[in-house]
């Protein structure tokens, strides 16, 4: 069942328009039918062909300039607390700067890095409703967080887990319980689940003092959770035998590959999807902020990688981290399309590259320049702090970029 929308409040009517290559969010990287968007009330209310658009009543008109549009990243591996703040790396911002970076939504992994954290059943329950209730309507940005991952704890119960649903609780998270084994988590995480609570569980080494020092493949296929998290470790890999099993028996459990991962165990389950049909499965997430840091290009970075360096090609890299992340998670966002969520990237080939486009920075190994992003149906910036300029660039031809809040 899908995760709780957070209500959007925007009632102004954006176009894009000069829009060249784009991509819808699917694993073929369709193109979106058309050269021109108009959003209204922070939706997508029309698209096609740029001589047809309606431009009449748009507050604000951006022009890609040629570029492609995208779908806004989704992050479906954040450590948030409370606020656009983290403990961890005492930074503060990071969501903010993240959307500079392409991110226009971030997924909670859990608020285990929440200094003091409870760990009995009342308090992992209050953590979590109180983390879902604190994000609901603020995006630090422009950014939106689903935020609220229940800390699987001994003692969580069915009845418990169906609370925490009618609470508006979606996710849950496993791998820092005070379990003596990891295949104690198994009726834990199929109450869960049954409750309609997305479960990601920690894959690999331990991460953290207090989590289980190995969740090996064994487990994880016992658990059956929604999510393998991390997949390719966090940051410590499982074997590439313990790989291949997880990739052909996991079924319908996401492959959730990490910039503060693995690389070589994440190039390895890539090929293993590929080859076993699974490109669907496969997430592209940061796991951030952790003791690996603050990494803003952490989804550009992944995808490059993955790219330039694996078997992936750049429509599948997109969609790893946008409609492959909102079908595991029962998202409206994720996808380019009438009615969906008006989250947007404009990207293009960084400037003195020997690429043309995004698609052949990728296939290079450089990482596309982010011309301009839109959540909510309003132009946060033009023109990213923190890549390179575009080759492209955007600019906005009628009204301007709204402040950031």
């Amino acid at each position: 069942m899908s995760a709780p929308e957070p209500q959007a409040t925007d009632a102004r009517r954006t176009a894009i328009v000069g829009i060249g290559d784009s991509h819808a969010g699917d694993l073929a990287g369709s193109p979106i039918g058309g050269d021109a968007i108009i959003c209204e009330d922070g939706v997508i209310s029309w698209i096609g062909p740029a001589e047809q658009a309606d431009l009449g009543g748009c507050t604000t008109v951006l022009d890609a300039g040629g570029a492609a549009v995208v779908p806004g990243l989704i992050d479906s591996h954040v450590h948030v607390t409370f606020g656009d703040y983290t403990p961890r790396q005492r930074t503060v911002g990071f969501l903010e700067s993240y959307l500079h970076g392409g991110m226009t939504r971030a997924i909670s992994a859990s608020e285990v890095h929440v200094p003091g954290r409870p760990t009995d059943v009342v308090g992992v329950k209050a953590l979590a409703i109180a983390a879902q209730r604190c994000f609901l309507d603020y995006r630090p940005g422009g950014v939106t967080v689903h935020a609220g991952s229940v800390i699987l704890e001994p003692g969580l119960t069915a009845d418990d887990f169906a609370e925490l649903y009618a609470a508006g609780v979606r996710l849950a998270k496993g791998g820092f319980g005070a379990f003596a084994g990891p295949r104690d988590y198994a009726p834990v995480v199929r109450a869960a689940r049954e409750a309609g609570l997305v479960v990601m569980v920690h894959t690999g080494g331990g991460s953290i003092r207090g989590s289980l020092e190995l969740i090996d493949a064994r487990a994880l296929l016992e658990m059956r959770p929604n999510v393998l998290g991390h997949v390719n470790g966090g940051p410590t890999s499982l074997s590439p035998e313990e790989n291949a099993e997880l990739v052909a028996h996991g079924h319908d459990m996401a492959l959730q590959l990490v910039q503060a991962g693995n690389l070589k165990s994440a190039l390895h389950i890539t090929e293993l999807a590929l080859e076993n049909g699974a490109a669907h499965r496969l997430l592209i997430a940061s796991d951030t902020p952790t003791g690996t840091g603050v990494i803003p290009l952490a989804l550009l970075r992944t995808m490059a990688e993955l790219v330039s360096l694996g078997p992936l090609d750049p429509a599948q890299a997109i969609a790893a981290a946008t409609g492959n992340v909102a079908d595991t998670y029962g998202l409206d966002a994720g996808r380019v399309a009438v009615g969906r969520p008006a989250d947007f990237v404009v990207l293009d080939a960084p400037l003195g590259s020997r690429a043309a486009d995004w698609r052949g920075a990728l296939e290079v190994g450089d990482l596309p320049a982010v011309s301009a992003v839109v959540t909510q149906g309003e132009v946060r910036f033009v023109r990213s702090r923190n890549t390179p300029p575009a080759r492209r660039p955007a600019r906005v031809t009628a009204g301007a970029p709204q402040p950031l809040p």
